[in-house]
């Protein structure tokens, strides 16, 4: 796609975000009382702001203008922010994590999948070398150590050399013997054959008998594949199958990509060449224009002298360097700009930039003439006019000083006035410093001070607490949308939800805080999240897609893996201040948990009391309280019986509780779909995938994983040409696998309605509905 495509999607982008925001501040201002009509008006901005999004993502992705990507980029994280903004509305609204816009979609004209948010791939693109770096030394610590990925010892034994010889000779013997034995095999059926012709006489058969037999089977066969290609040709007609070499990648796609590889090469020449021209354009403005704006500077300051000695009869006090200098003095003189600049009715944090940003658009490039800038190269006026006001803000603390000298000596000469030193409020605001200083210095007691970064990530590395995390993309968790939704509300019925509803929340609460700092600085804090479903759902794949699609280090603070480290309270202590300097330093950091019932026990089972699976109890909330807004660290807890936990302390850790369920027929029918292609399995007509589906209800995406491995062994995925897959073949061993039963599931929905959330939703569906439906008559 070529540069004024993008231009032109920009724009475009740029045209649905002006006439949102123009909505937004009208919305605002308006009073409503009804919660379904409130709902819809934030569902349809939520689904609004995703569209404009993922337009933004990919703009920003491949544009090549520097200053552009700038502008692009700091609207972009406002749109972002304000997603999330909207989605905490609709939670508090619907006091439900899960939300359901069906009849949104279908109003708005919309796909099920345009609800996706993409991941920015600026997460990772602009700190790839740091990622890079990092997992180099992890790996190689881990190597050291004598480790593997997850922290734990090698099992892997070495073998002596006479013994490995044997086993190489053992294993070629017996390949031998096979062929061999094959080629005797060979040898006997020939000769078989040969007697038995001579037993039986070759009798010469009726050419004409045998031509016709030929023809009578090669016509039957002739017309079968004849009536198979006109029923494929029909299905194909019908849209019930897709067309010969649907999934095949076209060269037109492949070409794209090489585009896009240019593409970031381009990006980066030109984000190299703007940083230099900020550099080499503001110096040549102070040689060129310094000494012209020092001068008018000089002038404009002498004539207030003269105006201020000719309204008052005195000469004025010059502002210091604390209040802004003498930037004061002219700035003072619009202040109808100031109040309308401030004067917001939205409560949103990330409304006021993205405003700002479609601001600049409108100035800058809205109108902006760029035939003749074909490489989309920096614009050197646009660097110039923002490097005027850097060199004039400096060249100003040198005339400010020279002024006030001048001042000086004009009150010495002319009025005879002497200056009175101001000396309280300097000390007065030292004073203050130091005290602040010293508060600082109790609350954040540095137990390491004496030691590198680099000495606490090898400790932590070398302790099985920090882990290498698996390469998962968030993609790879597949699952179909829940279309009915909406429908079993409505009926007041309450839906489970789907696995895409959990990716998306995945996303919203995880990925894009921990990958954009601008975000987790002003979005409603995340600050720890609860993934809580039976075993083989998927929740510690989630775990890893966070930290692959964020470049974020995995911490492993479970019960099982702190059990003998750093033992006692001094110990627990350490551990958790090492675990937290490092994750701070290292930023974005997940600090996972698995099985994080145990730390919260009702009862400790006699076998588990050795291994103190409370120790994080009453650490983990102290944890919780040192994280700031510019942290960006997630907490993580994963669990498959959260029955087992003290219900209320195990939700006051845990600010937001994801209910993963098992996946439902659409989800399981596009998992055994994907799952058996990415094994090397080839779908034909004898492999019946809904046939599948249907069978496997209530076995989890881990069941259908491992059965699909366990039958494409590389033996069977050769045969597959002559011999196609069918569903008997997986049968056999998911019969011998336990599913989730619909009790298990009725469970984890009993528990999640015991949980803060949970309960505000029971209440406000039976103690409030009277109240609703007399709102929606009104």
């Amino acid at each position: 796609m070529s540069n004024a495509m993008y231009n032109k999607m920009w724009h475009q982008a740029q045209e649905a975000l002006n006439s949102l925001l123009d909505k937004e501040s009208q919305k605002l201002v308006e009073q409503e009382k009804n919660q379904v009509y409130i709902f819809q008006m934030l569902a349809t901005f939520y689904i609004k702001y995703v569209q404009i999004f993922r337009n933004l993502e990919n703009v920003y992705d491949q544009i090549v203008h520097p200053q552009k990507r700038l502008l692009i980029r700091k609207i972009l994280d406002g749109v972002m922010g304000r997603i999330l903004e909207l989605k905490n509305e609709m939670v508090e609204l619907e006091l439900s994590e899960f939300h359901y816009f069906d009849d949104i979609l279908q109003d708005l004209k919309l796909a099920p999948q345009q609800l996706d948010i993409p991941i920015p791939k600026y997460f990772l693109k602009e700190k790839m070398e740091v990622i890079k770096e990092r997992q180099k030394i992890l790996a190689q610590i881990l190597a050291d150590s004598g480790l593997d990925a997850t922290g734990m010892k090698s099992t892997v034994k070495s073998m002596p050399l006479e013994r490995a010889i044997k086993l190489i000779q053992i294993a070629e013997r017996a390949r031998q013997g096979r062929l061999r034995a094959l080629f005797m095999k060979q040898i006997y059926l020939q000769e078989y054959r040969a007697k038995q012709a001579r037993l039986l006489g070759e009798k010469v058969a009726d050419a004409g008998a045998a031509a016709l037999r030929i023809q009578k089977v090669w016509r039957g066969f002739h017309q079968s594949k004849r009536t198979e290609k006109e029923r494929e040709e029909e299905m194909i007609f019908l849209g019930m199958d897709p067309p010969p070499l649907f999934n095949q990648v076209s060269a037109t796609i492949i070409q794209a990509e090489k585009v896009d590889l240019l593409r970031c090469q381009v990006q980066l020449k030109h984000e190299e060449d703007y940083r230099e021209a900020l550099v080499t354009i503001k110096s040549d403005l102070q040689q060129i224009e310094g000494p012209d704006i020092k001068e008018s500077l000089q002038e404009q300051i002498r004539q207030w002298f003269i105006e201020c000695r000719s309204l008052t009869g005195s000469f004025p006090e010059y502002p210091n360097v604390e209040e802004g200098g003498s930037a004061v003095i002219f700035s003072d003189k619009t202040p109808e700009q100031e109040e309308e600049e401030e004067w917001k009715m939205s409560p949103s944090v990330f409304l006021p930039s993205m405003e700002e940003g479609n601001n600049l658009y409108k100035d800058m490039w809205m109108n902006k003439d760029e035939s003749r800038n074909f490489p989309q190269d920096y614009d050197e006026e646009l660097i110039k006019k923002e490097k005027r006001k850097e060199v004039e803000a400096e060249i100003r603390l040198q005339v400010d000083e020279l002024m006030r000298q001048e001042l000086k000596n004009l009150k010495l000469a002319v009025n005879k006035e002497m200056e009175l030193p101001i000396k309280a409020g300097k000390k007065g605001k030292k004073k203050g410093r130091k005290g602040r200083r010293g508060k600082k210095g109790k609350k954040d007691k540095d137990l390491t001070a004496d030691r590198t970064i680099e000495s606490l990530f090898k400790e932590l590395v070398e302790e099985g607490l920090l882990i290498q995390a698996q390469k998962v993309n968030l993609s790879d968790y597949i699952g179909e949308y829940s279309y009915l939704g909406t429908t079993l509300r409505h009926v007041s019925i309450e839906p489970m939800p789907s696995l895409l509803d959990v990716r998306q929340l995945i996303t919203l609460y995880g990925i894009l805080p921990l990958g954009s700092a601008a975000v987790h600085e002003k979005a409603p804090l995340v600050k720890s999240l609860l993934l809580a479903g039976p075993s083989g759902v998927g929740k510690k794949m989630l775990v890893h897609a966070i930290c692959t699609e964020t470049g974020a280090n995995l911490f492993n603070l479970s019960s099982a893996n702190i059990t003998g480290k750093y033992p006692g309270k001094s110990g627990l202590q350490m551990m958790l201040h090492i675990v937290l300097k490092v994750a701070r330093q290292l930023q974005p950091s997940v600090v996972w948990i698995q099985d994080t019932e145990k730390t919260f026990y009702r009862k400790v089972p006699n076998t588990e009391k050795r291994n103190e699976p409370k120790r994080l109890k009453k650490q983990l909330p102290k944890l919780l309280k040192l994280l700031k807004p510019d942290d960006r660290i997630l907490i993580v807890g994963t669990t498959q019986r959260p029955f087992d936990a003290e219900i209320q302390s195990f939700c006051r850790a845990y600010q937001k509780i994801i209910l993963v369920p098992r996946p439902d027929y659409a989800s399981r029918y596009v998992l055994w779909k994907q799952i058996i292609q990415r094994n090397g399995g080839v779908l034909t007509k004898a492999l019946n995938i809904s046939c599948l589906a249907k069978v496997t209800d209530g076995f989890t995406q881990g069941h259908i994983v491992k059965v699909v491995k366990s039958v494409l062994t590389d033996r069977r995925i050769r045969q597959q040409y002559h011999k196609p897959l069918t569903p008997v073949e997986f049968i056999p061993l998911i019969a011998s696998m336990n599913p989730v039963y619909k009790e298990e599931e009725e469970c984890f929905k009993n528990w999640y309605a015991k949980t803060p959330l949970g309960r505000k939703r029971v209440l406000s569906l039976t103690v409030g509905g009277k109240e609703k439906e007399m709102e929606k008559g009104k």
